[in-house]
C-alpha cells in the first residue's frame, strides 16, 4: 500500500497545475525586488524588515496593505529568479528620472537601516545598486542621510 501511495504522488506531482509566471519586472517590482535582496543579503529576513517593504510599498504605490503584501510576495519570487542586482537597477535606471532614482537609493537605505544593523552583505547590494542606477557615492550619501533622517 505504501509503494501504491507514493506512485500516486509522483503522478500527481507531475501533473499538478504549473505556478502563473511571473510577470516581467518594470521600475516597481524592479524596486520591490532590490528592498528584497537587501533585507536578504544578511541571511536575517526579519519581520521588521517584511513590515518595512510592506510600508515603503504603499507609501510608493499608494497601495493597501493587502496589495503592498502581494506586491512584496511577487518582489521575493522575482528576487530569486534574478542572481544579478543590476538587472533591476538597470530597469529602473532606464524608465525614470535622476531624482527618481536617487528615491529609490534612499528606499533601499530605509531598508539597510530597518533593523538598527549594517552588514557587509548589505552595504555591497547598496553599492552595486548604486553603480547600477548611475549614481554616485555622494548621492548615495546624501540618500543614507535623509533615509537615518526618516
Amino acid at each position: 500500500m505504501e509503494a501504491k501511495a507514493l506512485l500516486n504522488r509522483l503522478i500527481h506531482a507531475f501533473s499538478a497545475p504549473k505556478p502563473d509566471p511571473l510577470p516581467e519586472p518594470d521600475e516597481k517590482l524592479a524596486l520591490g525586488a532590490l528592498m528584497v535582496r537587501v533585507a536578504m543579503s544578511d541571511h536575517d529576513y526579519r519581520v521588521d524588515e517584511i513590515s518595512r517593504i510592506d510600508r515603503l510599498l504603499s507609501r510608493l504605490y499608494g497601495l493597501n496593505p493587502v496589495e503592498a503584501a502581494k506586491m512584496r510576495a511577487t518582489s521575493e519570487k522575482l528576487e530569486k529568479q534574478a542572481p544579478e542586482t543590476d538587472r533591476f537597477a538597470h530597469i529602473i535606471r532606464e524608465t525614470v528620472s535622476f531624482e527618481a532614482r536617487v528615491d529609490a537609493l534612499e528606499v533601499l537605505w530605509e531598508i539597510v537601516l530597518a533593523d538598527g544593523d549594517i552588514d557587509e552583505a548589505e552595504l555591497k547590494v547598496i553599492d552595486d545598486a548604486r553603480a547600477a542606477l548611475g549614481l554616485s557615492e555622494e548621492d548615495s550619501a546624501r540618500a543614507r542621510e535623509t533615509a537615518f533622517l526618516s
